[in-house]
């Protein structure tokens, strides 16, 4: 039997908001949420997809600044997930970005010690 999934967070914001949150300043906030929430699965999922995924676009728009158009499209694709991953974490659901929310899911194991 496995145990419910508990919305109990380590910083006391409420589940839903806490992996909004994770969103809002692209792989910072999720760096931040990361070290400061230890217990929480689903924020944990939150703060490592928006850690891959934001931290990609970031990483492929340096490395493409002298290409202006395709800088350009990557930029729009980021708005359009940034909205996405927010609003679906404001949902409650761990709404998961092919390749990205599979390893997110992986490293999102509560970090705490026995």
């Amino acid at each position: 039997m496995t145990e419910p999934q508990s919305n109990k967070t380590s910083t006391g914001i409420q589940q839903n908001v806490a992996g909004l949150l994770c969103y809002l300043l692209w792989w910072i906030t999720g760096i931040i949420f990361l070290i400061i929430e230890k217990e929480n699965k689903v924020v944990r999922f939150h703060a490592w997809q928006s850690i891959i995924v934001f931290g990609t676009i970031s990483i492929l728009q340096a490395i493409l600044f002298w290409v202006p158009i395709l800088n350009w499209i990557i930029w729009a694709a980021g708005v359009i997930l940034w909205i996405i991953l927010m609003y679906k974490a404001y949902q409650g659901k761990m709404y998961k970005i092919p390749i990205a929310g599979n390893i997110a899911e992986q490293q999102s194991k509560p970090n705490v010690q026995k």
